[in-house]
């Protein structure tokens, strides 16, 4: 039922039972009962959500998106192998890079974009507890406002709420991960090759986790912008009742 209509018998009943003779207000209180009562039997069947639907919702919508971005990304080839997330050599190694393609040594370069992609695909696994609080502390106006809001709304909240925490946990991981990997033997093995142009660059150690923290972080965000938008649109990705009513509506 339009909410023109429950509007104008809410406002105009008291104008109409004033111009109405005492003996008519009792018929036309039986008719305007039978109005109201398929008012509210129309308003209920029509699937208004409650606010417990909405939060609930976007809550499992938002674990579904984060989920299977994780699981995109989390294993191997998850960055490398996708060129919408890849992470390349830093803007201040590009020349480094392709002087080496040009003499032949393309290689280095390589191995060096395959080990900072390794990295990241170990650290982003470690993002679901950070996403899982996010989640939890959603509020109704928070989902409301992701409800009616842009394809990428949820993602932008998420990565409000959490990317300065994300960072902080993905830095050490990413530390860890680039030993694991070889990045700075990698980095260091291109640039031993291009020795005053890569002096010129002056990446650190610390520079380089940086970087690839922040470009895995970009990544991540990017895939769960992607999911987000696949829910919205896609009737198909709404693999549960909640999320069809939710996103159906």
């Amino acid at each position: 039922m339009h909410k023109t209509r429950m509007f104008a018998i809410v406002v105009l009943l008291p104008v109409l039972l004033l111009s109405l003779p005492p003996a008519a207000n009792a018929g036309f209180m039986d008719k305007l009962r039978s109005a109201a009562e398929e008012v509210a039997q129309k308003t209920t069947s029509s699937g208004a959500l409650s606010q417990t639907e909405i939060v609930s919702g976007l809550k499992e919508a938002l674990s579904k998106a984060v989920g299977q971005a994780i699981g995109s990304l989390g294993r191997t080839d998850g960055f490398l192998g996708n060129s919408a997330v890849k992470i390349p050599v830093p803007d201040s190694l590009l020349t480094v890079e392709k002087g080496l393609r040009l003499v032949g040594r393309s290689e280095l370069a390589d191995e060096f974009v395959t080990s900072m992609n390794r990295a990241a695909e170990q650290a982003v696994p470690y993002a679901k507890d950070v996403f899982v609080t996010a989640v939890q502390e959603m509020t109704f106006e928070d989902a409301q406002k992701i409800l009616d809001g842009a394809d990428d709304a949820a993602t932008q909240y998420f990565e409000g709420k959490t990317r300065a925490t994300l960072r902080e946990k993905f830095l050490p991981l990413v530390d860890k991960a680039t030993d694991s990997v070889g990045v700075t033997r990698s980095y260091k093995a291109m640039t031993a090759q291009a020795a005053p142009v890569a002096r010129m660059a002056g990446l650190t150690e610390a520079d380089l986790d940086g970087y690839v923290t922040d470009k895995g972080l970009d990544g991540l965000f990017h895939m769960i912008a992607q999911e987000e938008k696949e829910i919205r649109s896609n009737p198909l990705a709404r693999t549960t009742d909640l999320l069809k009513k939710v996103f159906g509506n």
